[in-house]
C-alpha cells in the first residue's frame, strides 16, 4: 500500500510493506526549495528510497520552500489524526538531519517513537528556549508561530543516538538538551552546507541503514569508522572548501583538525606499537656476512617502524 498527498506547505509520501517491520519517520533536512510544481509522481522525500531499499514501513515529510520549520496547522492536524492509527506497528523509528532532526524530535512523543537518529539536531527555534542560537536560520524562522504545541524537543520514551561535533557550539548546546540518547561525537563534522562530503564518503548511509535494520548502532564498529574517517587528510580539505566563506565554521574546522592532528600522531604511534619487527631483525642478522646491504635495507625498513628500538639501533652502526 503506498501514496502521497499535500498538507499545505508538507508533502508527505508512504509505503507500508509489512505490519510486522518498523514503521520509520523522516523529515527532510533543509538545503532544498522545493515547491508544488516539483511534486512529480516520481519524486521521493528526503530518506523515502533508503526506507525502501531497507524493505521497511515508511512515511517521509517534505518541506516546500526554503524556510520552512514543519509548523503549519494542516502537517499538525494531520499528524494528530496519524496518530491514532499506529497501534498496529509494533516498532516506529524516526530519523532525521538539521531541521528534519528537530521535527522528528517535536512530534517523537505524539507518533510514540520507540527509536530515533538524529545527525546535528535543531532542538528548537524558540528564541525563549535557545537565546544562544543565534545562526541567520534562527532569525528566518521566527515567522512561524513557536508558542503553541510541538515547539520543541519532545521524546517521550524514545531512546536511540545523537550524532554531532562537539566543536560546533550550537550543535553541542542544542545535543545537551537531549539527555535521554547515546551521545556520539564526531570531531570536525560540522552542520550544514559539507553535509555531502560525508554523503560522499559514505558516512550516513551506512550509520542509517545499521538504526533501521538493527535499532542500534554497533558503538565500536563506529567509533573505528569515524576514527578512519576522520583521519583523512581529504575530509578536511573538502570540509575547508566547502566552508571556505564562513571564517566562523574555517576556525572550528581548524580546531578539530588540530586535535585530530594530535589524534592521527598517536594511532600511528599505537599502531607501530602492535608491528613485530622481529622477524626483519633475523632475516637481517640470517644474511648480515654474505648480504650485507640488503640486511642494512632490512634494518632500515625496521627503524622505519619503530624508529628508537636499540637493538636495529646497534645493529645498523655495526653493519655501517
Amino acid at each position: 500500500m503506498s501514496g502521497s498527498d499535500l498538507l499545505g506547505d508538507v508533502y508527505v509520501k508512504y509505503e507500508f510493506v509489512d505490519l510486522s517491520k518498523p514503521l520509520l519517520f523522516t523529515f527532510s533536512p533543509a538545503g532544498t526549495n522545493l515547491q508544488e510544481h516539483d511534486l512529480t509522481d516520481d519524486f521521493a522525500p528526503w530518506g523515502y528510497h533508503l526506507a525502501q531499499k531497507q524493505n521497511v514501513n515508511i512515511i517521509a515529510f517534505q518541506h516546500l520552500g526554503k524556510s520552512n520549520w514543519f509548523r503549519s496547522r494542516n502537517l499538525i492536524f494531520f499528524l494528530e489524526q496519524l496518530s491514532t492509527l499506529l497501534s498496529p506497528f509494533k516498532c516506529r523509528l524516526g530519523y532525521g538531519l538539521s531541521r528534519g532532526g528537530f521535527a522528528v524530535g517535536a512530534f517523537a512523543k505524539l507518533l510514540k517513537l520507540d527509536q530515533v537518529l538524529f545527525f546535528h539536531p535543531v532542538s528548537t527555534k524558540n528564541t525563549e528556549i535557545v537565546p544562544w542560537d543565534n545562526r541567520s536560520s534562527t532569525e528566518l524562522a521566527q515567522q512561524f508561530d513557536w508558542q503553541s504545541e510541538y515547539n520543541d524537543v519532545d521524546l517521550g520514551h524514545a531512546k536511540g543516538y545523537i550524532i554531532y561535533d562537539p566543536t560546533n557550539k550550537i550543535d553541542r548546546l542544542h545535543a545537551k538538551r537531549y539527555p535521554q540518547l547515546t551521545h556520539l561525537r564526531v570531531f570536525g563534522m560540522g552542520h550544514g552546507t559539507h553535509a555531502s562530503y560525508l554523503t560522499k564518503f559514505g558516512f550516513y548511509k551506512q550509520v542509517a541503514v545499521d538504526f533501521i535494520r538493527h535499532q542500534q548502532i554497533d558503538i565500536a564498529q563506529f567509533r573505528l569508522q569515524t576514527k578512519t574517517l576522520r583521519l583523512k587528510e581529504e575530509y578536511y580539505q573538502s570540509l575547508n572548501k566547502a566552508n571556505a566563506s564562513s571564517p566562523h565554521r574555517l576556525a572550528l574546522l581548524s580546531t578539530a583538525h588540530q586535535i585530530l592532528a594530535d589524534e592521527k600522531e598517536e594511532h600511528v604511534q599505537e599502531h607501530q606499537a602492535k608491528i613485530d619487527i622481529q622477524p626483519l631483525i633475523d632475516v637481517a642478522l640470517k644474511h648480515q656476512d654474505e648480504h650485507p646491504n640488503d640486511a642494512i635495507q632490512l634494518l632500515e625498513v625496521a627503524q622505519q617502524i619503530v624508529p628508537d628500538d636499540p637493538l636495529v639501533e646497534h645493529k645498523l652502526k655495526q653493519l655501517e
